[in-house]
């Protein structure tokens, strides 16, 4: 059995493609795993991503690997694939999930407390702009690009107070910091399914074969996290310009979700919570949706 990966070029990318091919030969030490190594359209520019396209940019390419029988499988960071994905598409299987909130990169001899001054801050999102300005409107938010080695690089030639990246790349990168703070939920809700590996396919292309393989990898709770996340995102119309945090916590069969909407300069902000049973997740997540649309959420993230 032969199984062709699509991934792209950074090494966030390629370590997270080897943790995926580990856990493939785990249940397959027969299975042969050939990287197909794909530069996607976000990859080469440094424009901010909401002003070109959005996160499809990361993806685009890697699809008509699969749609062209190039790949027979992608592995993304989920939180880039968009919540409303092409029904061609599927998340076959997701990996389980790594610390899902932010971190704060700050410069020598600031601290958390110093975010009240007016500090420039190099961020690359909409999200987590508006939840910075929140927190502090005086701050000076700055868009960045490039992989998390490149972005930490430009603390110093860019002259950054400060840089806010995920948790699960300085993790997963092993990356160290020395003046680090780890932002709350309260502050700083994450995006839906920041921290988690997603394994896209061709949905009526994928072999059987490969698909049961998926089947043994995939991480039950987060795949049902992730996915109860997006379907957030997706019944928002939200898309790269939107400022949209979504976190699930699953503990058996009870499942809580926190959103958290904003306008664009976080002077208007909605938080929204329910709790259910994963019995009732449809019906609860029909009410729960309902309630962030009657409640103007899909109009303040135009705003």
């Amino acid at each position: 059995m032969k199984i062709r990966i699509a991934t792209r070029l950074s090494p966030l990318a390629m370590l997270q493609t080897n943790e995926v091919i580990e856990k493939i030969q785990f249940n397959n030490p027969e299975c042969i795993c050939e990287i197909i190594k794909i530069e996607s359209e976000g990859d080469l520019t440094n424009a901010p991503l909401h002003l070109i396209g959005g996160k499809g940019l990361f993806v685009s390419k890697l699809e008509i690997a699969l749609k062209n029988g190039i790949a027979d499988i992608a592995v993304h960071s989920l939180k880039d694939v968009p919540a409303a994905l092409d029904s061609k598409f599927s998340i076959a299987a997701t990996l389980p999930r790594e610390d899902a909130g932010d971190a704060l990169l700050l410069k020598q001899g600031l601290t958390k407390t110093d975010l009240t001054s007016n500090l420039k801050i190099a961020t690359s999102g909409p999200r987590r702009r508006s939840q910075l300005l929140a927190i502090n409107p005086k701050l000076n938010i700055v868009p960045i690009r490039g992989n998390i080695q490149t972005r930490i690089n430009k603390m110093n030639t860019d002259d950054l107070d400060g840089l806010i990246v995920a948790k699960a790349a300085l993790n997963r990168l092993k990356i160290s910091h020395p003046n680090k703070y780890l932002f709350s939920e309260e502050e700083m809700l994450p995006a839906a399914a920041q921290g988690a590996i997603g394994i896209e396919v061709s949905t009526n292309e994928v072999s059987s074969e490969i698909d049961s393989l998926l089947k043994l990898l995939n991480d039950e709770l987060t795949h049902q996290a992730t996915e109860i996340e997006r379907m957030v995102v997706a019944s928002l119309e939200g898309n790269c310009l939107s400022p949209i945090s979504a976190l699930c916590k699953i503990n058996g069969q009870d499942a809580e979700l926190k959103v958290r909407v904003s306008n664009q300069d976080g002077t208007e902000v909605y938080n929204e919570v329910t709790r259910f049973k994963l019995e009732n997740k449809i019906s609860a997540l029909d009410g729960f949706i309902n309630t962030l649309i009657r409640n103007g959420a899909k109009e303040i993230i135009q705003r």
